[in-house]
């Protein structure tokens, strides 16, 4: 665990403290041109052999910028000011993943990465993708016939999306309060939903709209309990 953490403060020192802004705009401009670039992959791989401390690391150094420069190239080809967002996520995600990687290999001297690939956490990953898009889909299927009729004056701007991942979010924690024992969580993340839905109910005045949201609200609630009992009964 220590030899991610390390790699992770390398990571984070080199792409976030360490980076002026005047590397990234330069690196937008340029791309694959910019000497920016070549001096930020340099640094990434001084940084993780010094947190490191051992001169043998210096092969998987030399691996951590090597695909910290396909990654970064990668991104900076494809994003756009449309995905821009999107791209930095990725980006992030397939450092990180790199990192982990690493720290595997180097602290056991072997790639044991099937070792993570147990049923305990195949089950546990099934759990975790269940309680996103496809309950999320499932949700909204079953509550589609009763979806209320706003009257113009009553309509909101609410982010794009902004049900569905608050909804994600949701059953994600009480996923995790449920496997933890928790329990008192769950009624804490309840009653924290209710305080901030009051508002909006009360000003709608509006019975249907009440009984769509406590509809919606107790079916996600209640898949994600299924789910988290159903993982603690199978483990």
């Amino acid at each position: 665990m220590m030899i991610f953490i390390k790699l992770l403060l390398a990571h984070l020192l080199g792409d976030f403290v360490l980076q002026p802004n005047a590397w990234v705009h330069e690196k937008e401009r340029l791309k694959i041109k910019s000497p920016k670039l070549y001096y930020h992959i340099l640094l990434h791989g001084f940084l993780s052999l010094l947190f490191i401390g051992d001169i043998r690391f210096y092969k998987w150094a030399i691996l951590i910028m090597l695909s910290h420069f396909i990654i970064d190239v990668s991104k900076l080809y494809f994003q756009n000011s449309k995905n821009k967002r999107q791209w930095f996520w990725l980006d992030q995600l397939g450092h990180i993943l790199v990192l982990i990687f690493i720290s595997l290999a180097w602290q056991n001297d072997a790639i044991q990465i099937a070792d993570l690939w147990n049923d305990k956490n195949i089950i546990l990953l099934t759990g975790i993708v269940l309680l996103t898009t496809p309950t999320a889909v499932l949700i909204k299927s079953i509550i589609s016939g009763w979806t209320p009729t706003y009257n113009n004056s009553l309509k909101t701007s609410s982010l794009q999306n902004a049900g569905k991942y608050i909804g994600i979010l949701e059953r994600l924690f009480v996923f995790l309060f449920v496997i933890t024992h928790h329990w008192e969580g769950i009624g804490f993340l309840l009653a924290a939903k209710s305080i901030f839905r009051f508002g909006d109910l009360k000003e709608a005045r509006d019975r249907k709209l009440t009984e769509y949201v406590m509809i919606g609200t107790l079916l996600s609630f209640g898949v994600a309990l299924i789910t988290g009992i159903g993982y603690i009964l199978i483990n």
